[in-house]
């Protein structure tokens, strides 16, 4: 029994779904989706430390709730929208609200997130058949 060789690491993330390099459809960077995640969790402090004394659960309510309306709405994130950055389904067609809704409380569990595929997809896209793209 001979072992089949795997095939060779993309040139670029995103390479083998048929996605461009770079420019618009081209799938979300590691800095952009950081600083898309720092600025909207920094909204989510600002909300939570004006109105309910900065409490770390309602702090993490107010993310997951604006990462969940936000992505219903206009396909992104605030931070996303910022950055150029937009969610689509994997399957084309529209992206609903159990995407969005399963996305963001895996988000919010932080390790879904960390762990991540060649096309750069974290855990937390993969289960709900989402990728960022930028705009």
């Amino acid at each position: 029994m001979t072992d089949t060789p795997s095939p060779p690491p993309p040139a670029w993330p995103g390479e083998r779904l048929g996605l461009p390099e770079s420019g618009p459809r081209s799938v979300g960077r590691f800095g952009r989706r950081i600083a898309a995640i720092a600025i909207d969790w920094a909204i989510a402090v600002v909300l939570s430390a004006a109105f309910f004394s900065y409490e770390p659960l309602v702090t993490l309510a107010i993310f997951v709730g604006l990462q969940v309306l936000m992505t219903v709405i206009v396909n992104a994130s605030i931070g996303h929208a910022l950055l150029g950055l937009r969610v689509v389904p994997m399957e084309g067609g529209l992206l609903g609200v159990w995407r969005p809704v399963v996305r963001a409380l895996l988000i919010a569990l932080v390790i879904p997130a960390m762990v991540w595929d060649d096309n750069n997809r974290g855990l937390h896209d993969r289960v709900s058949r989402t990728i960022l793209l930028r705009r």
